[in-house]
């Protein structure tokens, strides 16, 4: 493990922080798109209660995974940042448009019609963000994005759409969607502190933690045509089937939690399913940062760039990790009962 293979391991692991935590608040966002029932409006309510201490602190682990990438890898962030500049955009765009509606929405103290269309807003951003961001990975993982982007056609589309917008990225689009809803469900099950309410969002997490499953086997086949080395990856490693395992494992008990109602072991559980899930797609394609030709060596910046970068790192967490914990502890720590059984 060399001092560069440790920042993409940083890089990585801001990653999957910000897909455990604001992943769920994205798919939060679309079930307060897909709320129905006589409890319609108060699902909405729980969901602005559940995410609005916290949602914009989620974010800081996007902004060091991206400044972290610009300082220590910049031959990646430049390919990334050209070649999948509109997906890139278009997030960023949601990102901003989300957190905009979000306030004016719970905060503009406008009229109720003004406030359903903010709400409409917060919840279609939060809808296609986490599609492009899934789009952007499957780009990443095809090898669409290596070599400079040669292979994939000549011209504007071929250069920077087909890269991204082809039936692989958008079933890993799909399935980065059907994760955050899956996370956001169960989360809310824990939030919720009405009997009616955890068992509407206890549905929900049973139906896309079945569906997770279906998305998953689609990557798979599609991966077979557009992603060889990272499906290779994932069939043929030697840490392939104990993580399988693992995260099977992990599935199960989130499902076997949450019909129990034991809405702690199954939030815990399935924040380790997608971590497992996303560390598969790291694993499969190391030491490659963009393959099939840009490895995190040959991406890495002067040693002592690193070495400052990492201790800038160490520093910050000094302060960033304890203001999270106090952030979550005075917003999430009291709970009810983790084990509350239904008949």
């Amino acid at each position: 493990m060399t001092l560069a293979d440790w920042l993409a391991g940083i890089v990585f692991l801001a990653l999957n922080a910000y897909a455990v935590l604001a992943g769920a608040d994205f798919g939060a966002g679309v079930w307060g798109l897909l709320a129905a029932g006589p409890r319609k409006r108060r699902q909405r309510e729980l969901i602005a209660e559940a995410i609005g201490p916290v949602w914009e602190a989620n974010h800081v682990w996007l902004i060091l995974a991206v400044v972290l990438l610009f300082t220590c890898f910049p031959p990646a962030f430049a390919r990334l940042g050209t070649l999948l500049h509109i997906p890139l955009s278009l997030v960023l765009i949601g990102i901003v448009l989300r957190g905009s509606a979000f306030t004016f929405w719970r905060y503009g103290g406008a009229e109720d019609e003004e406030l359903r269309h903010w709400g409409v807003t917060f919840a279609i951003a939060s809808l296609v963000t986490p599609l492009l961001l899934g789009t952007t990975v499957g780009a990443i993982a095809s090898g669409a994005v290596g070599d400079a982007g040669r292979g994939t056609g000549d011209g504007f589309v071929g250069t920077y759409v087909r890269p991204w917008l082809n039936p692989f990225t958008l079933s890993v689009g799909l399935f980065a969607l059907v994760a955050f809803a899956f996370l956001a469900a169960v989360y809310l099950t824990l939030e919720a502190q009405e009997r009616e309410l955890r068992v509407d969002f206890r549905a929900r997490a049973l139906g896309t933690g079945v569906a997770l499953f279906g998305a998953a086997a689609l990557v798979l086949v599609l991966s077979a045509r557009y992603a060889p080395l990272v499906r290779n990856g994932l069939i043929f490693a030697r840490w392939a089937i104990p993580l399988h395992g693992l995260t099977a494992a992990a599935a199960i008990m989130a499902l076997a939690a949450l019909a129990r109602g034991a809405w702690r072991v199954a939030r815990i559980v399935a924040a380790i399913q997608v971590s497992l899930i996303l560390w598969g797609w790291g694993l499969s394609q190391y030491p490659y940062l963009l393959p099939p030709d840009l490895t995190i060596a040959d991406a890495a910046a002067p040693a002592v760039t690193l070495r400052l970068a990492l201790g800038a790192v160490i520093l910050g967490a000094l302060v960033l990790l304890p203001s999270l914990f106090y952030l979550f502890r005075v917003f999430k720590g009291s709970r009810p009962s983790s084990v509350i059984r239904h008949p």
